[in-house]
């Protein structure tokens, strides 16, 4: 496994000398900076090419970047609507210029609206650390009262909303805020300048996007982009909804197992593959983690490592944002998966035998308390993450005591 970091660019809190001090072997990056469906040009990769390259004194960093995280998917594509065709055309060059810098692998998503939600960016922990949170109570509250989706009844169950009424109730001004801000932030670029009348434009917009016609549409741009991929030597791979169930009446189409061999069956090819992220799906109780990983393996381009523990036993439901090793995803089970489908590739003769994976979110602890990263990507959080997964790949691949001996 190929440890990797993401990296947000020269505002990031993280400087690439603690990257390298981290002892991370690539770096996850993308160019936020650039507006969804315009092209990504070739002076503007080279330049995060060199910022990665570099360290703050200008010497070399030996840290190459190696993973796209992401390529955004416009929601004129996920909708079939207003420039959608031009934004195809406009991703594919994109991919050209990727490749032709040397890129291999492309994570995307084709969620609609909301790149993720959580009720809670800063959760408070009986230790001291902060951690993201979804309260399903608290976004009920937020859907139904501050919001006021029209429809946002039939979301949830009796129960839920007459707790979500309750506890509306005993907000103050600045607690719905909070909240609002908080499910604003996952919209990309969104988290300082929308408002709710924003918000519900955007949803406004897919009111007559089923779950089929999503489908649909996804699979039409894999019909689209794929064959470019293929050609130019790159993997794709499609990030899961987060979290993996309907919001905002919104549809979802990449929460469970089913839906990720839809999508690879779809258009067959090897570009087209999946990011497995077990913080996601483990939203999930019902989705096998280190299953998926046995049964998806040769489909999976890039793993995010990152651990939930359920508050609800069923979906959807509350959950927060867990120490690597606790919480309620099998990462030791997963690793083991891993490191299985690597052997089978390096069996096969496969070039990507090393599947890169980065340490996904982490608890804010110690420093990061005060740093002021972008939410669930803190520094030592995820250093401590990081440094628990390597011991486990570790002691699973040791040649002599290993489960892979």
């Amino acid at each position: 496994m190929r440890q990797t970091w993401r990296w947000f660019g020269p505002s990031d809190t993280v400087s690439t000398s603690e990257m390298l001090q981290a002892g991370v072997e690539g770096v996850v990056s993308a160019l936020h900076h650039i507006p969804t469906g315009q092209v990504w040009q070739p002076d503007a990769i080279t330049q995060r090419q060199s910022e990665i390259a570099r360290l703050p004194d200008g010497t070399p960093s030996g840290l190459a970047w190696e993973v796209v995280e992401s390529l955004p998917v416009s929601e004129d594509i996920k909708r079939q609507s207003g420039e959608w065709r031009a934004h195809i055309d406009a991703y594919k060059t994109s991919l050209e210029n990727l490749a032709r810098a040397g890129l291999e692998v492309i994570c995307y998503n084709f969620m609609p609206v909301l790149d993720w939600t959580r009720t809670d960016l800063h959760w408070p922990r009986p230790d001291g650390a902060t951690c993201m949170r979804f309260d399903f109570v608290d976004f009920a509250a937020f859907d139904l009262f501050i919001l006021e989706r029209p429809g946002a009844k039939e979301s949830f169950p009796p129960e839920i909303i007459e707790q979500a009424r309750a506890r509306f109730a005993k907000m103050d001004d600045a607690a719905k805020k909070a909240i609002a801000r908080n499910v604003v932030f996952g919209l990309p670029g969104a988290a300082e300048s929308f408002s709710l009348r924003d918000v519900q434009a955007n949803l406004d917009a897919y009111r007559t996007v089923t779950p089929d016609r999503l489908r649909t549409n996804f699979v039409d741009f894999l019909t689209e982009v794929i064959p470019t991929a293929e050609r130019l030597g790159l993997r794709l791979c499609c990030h899961p909804d987060d979290p993996p169930f309907d919001l905002l009446g919104l549809p979802r189409v990449m929460s469970t197992e089913a839906d990720f061999r839809q999508l690879t069956g779809a258009v067959d090819s090897p570009a087209n593959g999946i990011t497995l992220c077990t913080g996601s799906l483990g939203a999930r109780g019902d989705n096998d983690l280190a299953g998926m990983m046995e049964r998806l393996g040769p489909k999976v381009h890039f793993l995010h490592l990152r651990n939930v523990t359920r508050e609800s036993p069923n979906a959807p439901g509350s959950f927060y944002e867990s120490r690597h090793l606790d919480g309620d995803v099998d990462l030791v089970a997963v690793i083991a998966a891993v490191l299985r489908e690597e052997a089978r590739r390096r069996a096969e003769g496969r070039s990507d035998v090393s599947i890169p994976m980065r340490p996904d979110h982490g608890q804010d602890i110690l420093d990061d308390l005060t740093r002021q990263a972008q939410p669930g990507y803190p520094l030592i959080g995820r250093l401590k993450g990081l440094a628990e997964l390597r011991g486990v790949i570790t002691a699973l691949s040791h040649p002599k005591h290993g489960a892979t001996a």
